[in-house]
């Protein structure tokens, strides 16, 4: 009887010792920490590997130095320009100093993304649509430093803000699509004038060119009559250069003045459908020939 109740107490004892130990021991991982109370006193963060508190005396709260994402839930706003949309984002923040994050807030989780949703409504009120829709990277960093200095006494670093999607009313985007396709289309005139004017420009100076040259125009016309041939039904007019008048001209008998034909420039009166006009010798042998005729 007497050994029996030895027994019961000597196994009461081992199993008080090892219930003592194992509440004693905590394992940390790697990526957590734990934060220790004595007697409602703050130790500070301990870990990661094993750690001993006091049972009964001392109290441990786990907690994560894992990125935690947030996806923030879509927030009806009104823009600076009177506009409403929804808008939704992504919020990536982890714990720096658990001590902090467990002791000057009650539920850092919920905390921030409170914060974080109040905050996205105000940043994008204060944008235009427009800056919504193409100045992302500046929203993104003005709410992410702002959150960043609100969770600081917390222990939180939020690491990255990032706004995902930008929901407009079914008229609003039948708005912007007539606004990006005019603008398409001025943007199509403002090349098609530039291309215009550039090749004006190159016409211009071909031009000059070809009159600095004798004979670069009649040259530039020979180049370009065996690709208009080579068209099927094309009829070609081959005018006469400038420079052949004066050729005969001088070649001719009777001098320079003899069967000569001028320029419509150097002629005062009487020039002909051709703008030329025929010199004084040639009309005195269209007279002579008359006479004879009579």
């Amino acid at each position: 009887m007497l050994f029996g109740i030895n027994v019961l107490l000597l196994t009461g004892i081992v199993l008080v010792v090892v219930y003592f130990f194992s509440s004693a021991i905590r394992i940390v991982r790697e990526y957590e920490r734990a934060v220790v109370f004595r007697l409602g006193h703050l130790l500070g963060g301990k870990g990661p590997g094993l750690v001993l508190i006091i049972p009964f005396v001392d109290s441990a709260v786990r907690v994560s130095l894992r990125v935690i994402t947030y996806d923030v839930p879509p927030q009806e706003v009104i823009t600076r320009d009177n506009v409403t949309c929804k808008v939704n984002a992504v919020v990536y923040y982890r714990v720096v100093d658990p001590a902090l994050a467990i002791v000057n807030v009650e539920n850092f989780h919920q905390a921030t993304a409170q914060l974080a949703q109040t905050t996205l409504r105000s940043v994008v009120g204060q944008a235009d649509f427009d800056q919504i829709l193409v100045e992302r990277e500046q929203l993104n960093q003005r709410i992410q430093q702002i959150l960043d200095e609100a969770t600081d006494r917390w222990g939180i670093k939020v690491s990255a803000v990032e706004l995902k999607d930008v929901i407009v009313p079914e008229g609003l985007l039948q708005a912007i699509a007539r606004q990006a396709e005019a603008e398409r289309q001025r943007r199509a005139l403002i090349i098609q004038s530039e291309g215009e004017f550039q090749a004006a420009e190159r016409i211009s100076q071909a031009a000059a060119v070809l009159n600095r040259e004798p004979g670069g125009l009649t040259l530039r016309i020979v180049r370009l009559l065996p690709e208009i041939a080579a068209r099927p039904g094309s009829l070609i007019a081959f005018p006469i250069p400038v420079e052949l008048g004066a050729l005969l001209g001088s070649v001719l008998p009777g001098g320079a003045g003899a069967g000569r034909m001028l320029p419509a420039r150097d002629a005062v009166d009487g020039a002909g459908p051709n703008g030329l006009q025929p010199a004084a010798g040639t009309e005195a042998a269209g007279d002579a020939a008359g006479r004879e005729g009579h």
